[in-house]
């Protein structure tokens, strides 16, 4: 009869109202966006860089960070489990066996049997106990609800760890051949200023140039040589960052690469802003905590009601062992009882209070994260925008620079070029060529912080049937 009126009697934590302002559209977004297609699950293939696509892959079945995040998902079931347990009766069974002998110097008068003069008493005992709160409240049944929410989150903290990783590994891989593309832009810088020391070393040793002519080309020379370590630096950190995400030495790791003109550039279109709260793990995360910090309310405030317990044991006693199991040796205790709190010096209270504002706070969490979502997606969208534009001007730059190059280097060798002007068209190309690198990585680098604002790969969309269509309308 209790167990029937608990679900009128259950005392539930008010969900709070997140408020969340979604937008319509993103403001950085073109017209057509919403329109497109959104990432695919295995977004990083259309780099077309089957380096990547191998790294991606390795890093998803080996990734240390991974694995912890899904030590804790199993962590969290087994805390659900054991919060789920307090919803089912306890049941414990045992058997004893005693034989005691009284003193015989007690001066006890026992009408038992004897032995010298001292009793002897042989007891055993076989028995069942059982325990069982009944949950009218919904205490228990909160705290489950409250571990299975923590329990999802953890799914969730293990996507956004995913995610995390699958972004370093790109970002760490596109520094890789950055690097590569920079150190070979510098080796060819050196090569042609090399050359044009040459060709002034050859006019001072025929008289036509001066020695400080030939010690500003020696100092460009030298600048562009001192470029070389940093760069090799660079290659190998990131080198060694690609290798901790594939859990592997760095000794192990053997790196191809290639050059940033031969990895594709995807178009990412974000979708709606609406379909981002489903995308993002994060959101999904702090979601399931505030649904767990909910239901935590919810069996806090149970607490200031009275429990209910129901116990009770049976079994058998026997004083020999083969009359033990007889009708005759059977006994059982039921028990009820109900305990109140009464006076606990504002404890219930103060966690009452402590899990509510614990809720206030995954709330305002929640609230934040979502509106960071909506910002680093149209902070993406801008730099993918202005990194784009910028690589175009830059190419332009190098074009142009080049040109430069090639005729004061012409000048220079038919002895009716100015010295400054080569040292000057020199240096603008130099710096020119190894802008155009640095301009490629950063595009590449917006497009994948723009999966990662994304929340990665989305599932395909699928259209409803006509039939369900119809039921929906």
């Amino acid at each position: 009869m209790l167990a029937a009126l608990s679900a009128g009697c259950i005392v539930t934590a008010d969900v709070p109202n997140a408020a969340l302002d979604v937008p319509d559209i993103y403001k950085s977004a073109s017209p057509i966006d919403s329109d497109e297609t959104p990432p695919s699950l295995d977004w990083w293939r259309a780099f077309r860089s089957p380096e990547l696509t191998v790294l991606m892959e390795e890093a998803q079945r080996v990734n240390l960070d991974i694995a912890a995040a899904t030590a804790r998902i199993v962590q969290a079931d087994a805390l659900a489990s054991e919060a789920g347990a307090a919803l089912l009766p306890s049941v414990t069974g045992g058997f004893s066996g005693s034989r005691s002998r009284s003193s015989k110097n007690t001066g006890v008068v026992t009408t038992g049997s004897s032995v010298g003069g001292r009793t002897e008493v042989t007891n055993h005992v076989a028995q069942l106990n059982a325990s069982y709160e009944i949950d009218f409240w919904g205490k228990n049944r909160d705290a489950l609800l409250a571990a299975e929410e923590t329990a999802n989150s953890n799914r969730f903290d293990r996507d956004v760890v995913a995610l995390t990783t699958l972004a370093s590994v790109a970002n760490a891989y596109f520094t890789v051949v950055a690097s590569q593309d920079r150190l070979r832009i510098a080796q060819n810088n050196i090569a042609s200023a090399q050359r044009i020391y040459n060709a002034i070393k050859s006019r001072v040793d025929a008289g036509t140039n001066s020695d400080l002519d030939l010690a500003q080309q020696e100092s460009v020379l030298n600048n562009q040589k001192a470029l070389v370590p940093p760069l090799k630096q660079t290659l190998d950190q990131n080198a060694n960052v690609l290798a901790v995400l594939v859990a592997r030495p760095p000794e192990r790791v053997r790196l191809t690469g290639a050059s940033l003109s031969q990895i594709g550039i995807p178009r990412v279109t974000p979708g709606l802003p609406s379909e981002l709260l489903i995308q993002r793990p994060d959101i999904r995360r702090q979601e399931n905590q505030l649904a767990s910090a909910t239901a935590n309310v919810g069996s806090a405030r149970a607490q200031f009601f009275p429990s209910i317990q129901l116990t009770g044991s049976g079994g058998y006693q026997s004083a020999a062992l083969m009359a033990l199991f007889v009708p005759q040796s059977a006994f059982f205790n039921m028990a009820a009882g109900l305990t109140q709190p009464i006076f606990d010096a504002g404890k219930i209270q103060a966690n009452f209070d402590y899990n509510k504002a614990k809720q206030d706070e995954l709330l305002q969490t929640y609230r934040k994260t979502v509106v960071q979502a909506f910002s680093d997606v149209d902070t993406a969208l801008v730099a993918i925008r202005q990194t784009t534009e910028k690589l175009r001007l830059q190419r332009n730059v190098v074009i142009s620079s080049r040109r430069a190059f090639e005729l004061s280097e012409r000048q220079l060798r038919a002895g009716t070029a100015d010295i400054v002007t080569v040292l000057n068209t020199q240096l603008t190309l130099f710096q020119a060529e190894d802008s155009l690198a640095q301009a490629q990585l950063a595009r590449l680098q917006a497009i994948v912080s723009l999966y990662q604002a994304l929340g990665g790969g989305w599932s395909p969309r699928t259209e409803p049937k006509t039939e369900e269509k119809a039921d929906a309308l």
